[in-house]
């Protein structure tokens, strides 16, 4: 088949069109400040109370994410150093569907994507949110009508949608899901296999936030690879080799990333790899063949790279009736997973880890921890000036 060529290739730098990630929230959903100091359940904070420098309990914060496939939304509550979700919603809208090819984002594509926004915007209004971060990434980024449609979100949901670089992307992914890391002393690598593009990240363990040592991000995920080398689908051998080319032109993408920390793998040890991403939690779902969905039993799970593989491959010789038919993929998953297990396979090749750790978690509760860590530095400069 003729070279591929990314439609982005400016990755490392994550350069990107449209408004400069960094908000800090949507302040549409920020409870207005008490002007009242007898308001009824509101008592005044004191010194030495225990509770100052840190989000109150009670107060909800919200993280959404609209990807090139799906929408996300995560309603939370502080729980000492952690959360308790309140709410969540998911859905499919394949806002990043003939991207590749149109470089437009669809009518049809942002009409699905407001028909989900407009339930965020009402649990956002329900649960009363204090503080929330909404971001759109790829799909977003790479449109050349990215901005019009991140207008049109405001002007008709109320959401403001920041537009987040590949570099903050991953970022947030790390700080999302790291804790499930293995323990061990050894470096590892934490990816994000999304709708639109690919996050992998080459941390250093230690402390509260690994420290991130590398990075890479590539305009391959899960729709943009389909969409550009073709579905995954016809006899056995045209399945074979549509899935040859997918792995080729993730790992053509990847080649520089896997220069840069090919001396660190070549160590041999004790390196580790964790995944956060629709594909690596249907994967670990197909390997523990559920019968249905269950994040309790994927979230934290460590398996195997040559069951991965195993998983993988079986799944690529398969028909799309035959994908469709398994329990944890079904049609609408059927068509994207393949394109999934090309980019896992060729992230195997350039980290040969042993076991891979699955996360069902990731931006969003990335953001989750950098708001409510952002209120407790906001509350602890406040008690300190006062």
């Amino acid at each position: 088949m003729a070279d591929l060529s990314p439609p982005d290739k400016d990755r490392r730098s994550g350069a990107h069109k449209g408004k400069t990630s960094g908000k800090v929230a949507d302040f549409r959903y920020k409870r207005p400040a008490p002007t009242d100091k007898k308001s009824p359940g509101k008592r005044p904070a004191r010194r030495g109370d225990s509770r100052q420098g840190q989000p109150h309990r009670r107060q909800a914060y919200a993280a959404l994410d609209l990807g090139t496939n799906n929408c996300r939304l995560l309603i939370a509550r502080p729980s000492g150093e952690n959360f308790t979700v309140i709410d969540a919603f998911s859905r499919v809208v394949r806002l990043g569907e003939g991207l590749a090819k149109s470089g437009r984002l669809s009518d049809e594509a942002m009409d699905r994507a407001l028909g989900a926004l407009h339930v965020c915007a009402d649990k956002l209004r329900r649960r009363n949110v204090h503080l929330a971060r909404s971001v759109a990434t790829e799909a977003c980024r790479r449109a050349v009508n990215g901005e019009d449609f991140i207008e049109r979100v405001r002007r008709e949901t109320g959401i403001v949608l920041d537009i987040i670089s590949a570099e903050e992307e991953a970022r947030l992914a790390v700080l999302g899901c790291h804790v499930l890391l293995e323990d061990g002393a050894g470096p590892a690598v934490i990816f994000d296999i999304g709708g639109g593009s690919t996050e992998l990240v080459l941390i250093e363990p230690g402390g509260r936030v690994p420290r991130i040592l590398d990075w890479q991000s590539v305009p391959w995920g899960v729709v943009s690879l389909t969409d550009t080398v073709g579905r995954v689908e016809g006899e056995s051998e045209v399945r074979s080799a549509r899935y040859a080319e997918m792995r080729r032109v993730v790992s053509e993408s990847f080649a520089a990333f896997a220069e840069r920390i090919a001396p660190v793998a070549a160590t041999g040890t004790d390196i580790r790899l964790l995944g956060t991403s629709g594909t690596v939690t249907t994967l670990a779902s197909v390997h523990l063949e559920l019968p249905q969905y269950d994040r309790r039993a994927v979230d934290g799970l460590i398996v195997p790279s040559t069951e991965m593989r195993a998983v993988s491959a079986r799944l690529a010789a398969m028909s799309p009736r035959e994908r469709g038919g398994l329990p944890c993929i079904g049609n609408d998953r059927a068509e994207l997973v393949v394109a999934g297990c090309a980019i896992l396979e060729a992230i195997l090749d350039i980290w040969p880890a042993e076991r891979l750790g699955v996360a069902d978690r990731g931006i969003r509760e990335g953001i989750l921890r950098s708001l409510m860590a952002s209120e407790t530095a906001a509350a602890a400069g406040r008690q300190a000036r006062g």
